[in-house]
C-alpha cells in the first residue's frame, strides 16, 4: 500500500517503490489489534492473514544467497526475524540497538552470541549490539552509510583511511561497560 501514500518522507513510500516488503509480526497486538477486531464486524471479507506473512518472511530468509538484520528494540520483531534466519542456518550479519540489559531477562537484553546458541546467526558471522537509543543512533549510521558513497570521488586510500577514522568515532556512541569489551568482539583500543 505504500505506493498510494505518494509521500517521500515515508519509509512505505520507498519501501514500495524498491520493491521491499514489509512485515508486522505483531500487528494484532495491542489497540491496532482491538481496532481490526472492530472493524471485522463491519466487513465480513476483511482478514488480516498471519500465516501468509510468516511463510513470506520465513521464504525470504531462506531464498536469501546472504542475510543481514538491523534489529533496533527486542520483543517480538526481534524473534520473528531472527527465527526466520533460523530456517536458513543463520543470519550472515546482525547489528542490535536497543537499551536492553542481559540481567533483566527481556528479549531486548539478550546478545547476539545467544541468538548464534540457537543457530539463528552464524558461528562466523560478524554480529554487535550496540548498547544505546535506538531514535538517537540509527539515524547517525543511516546518514554515515548515505556520506560514505556519496563522497565517491574520493580516492581508494583517502576512504580508506576516512573510513578507520570515522568507525572509530562511531565506536564513541556505543558507550559499551569494560565488561562487554572482554566478552564481545570489539577491539581493545576502543
Amino acid at each position: 500500500q505504500g505506493e498510494k501514500i505518494n509521500n517521500e518522507e515515508s519509509i512505505y513510500y520507498w519501501c514500495a517503490k524498491n520493491d521491499i516488503p514489509v512485515f508486522c509480526p505483531a500487528i494484532t497486538d495491542g489497540s491496532l489489534g482491538d481496532m481490526l477486531f472492530f472493524f471485522s464486524y463491519k466487513r465480513d471479507d476483511f482478514i488480516v492473514d498471519l500465516i501468509q506473512d510468516i511463510k513470506a518472511l520465513n521464504r525470504t530468509a531462506f531464498r536469501a544467497k546472504k542475510s543481514g538484520v538491523i534489529i533496533l528494540g527486542g520483543g517480538v520483531v526481534k524473534h520473528h526475524i531472527l527465527n526466520a534466519n533460523l530456517m536458513r542456518n543463520g543470519a550472515d550479519y546482525a547489528v542490535y540497538i536497543n537499551t536492553g540489559q542481559e540481567y533483566d531477562g527481556s528479549d531486548a537484553g539478550a546478545r547476539p552470541n545467544e541468538a548464534v546458541s540457537w543457530g539463528k546467526i552464524k558461528l562466523n558471522a560478524q554480529f554487535v549490539k550496540v548498547h544505546a537509543d535506538a531514535s538517537f543512533v540509527f539515524p547517525l549510521l543511516v546518514a554515515r552509510t548515505f556520506f560514505k558513497y556519496k563522497n565517491n570521488q574520493l580516492t581508494e586510500d583517502k576512504k580508506n583511511e576516512k573510513t578507520e577514522e570515522e568507525n572509530k568515532c562511531c565506536l564513541l556512541y556505543t558507550s559499551p561497560s569494560p565488561r562487554d569489551r572482554q566478552k564481545s568482539r570489539m577491539p581493545s583500543s576502543a
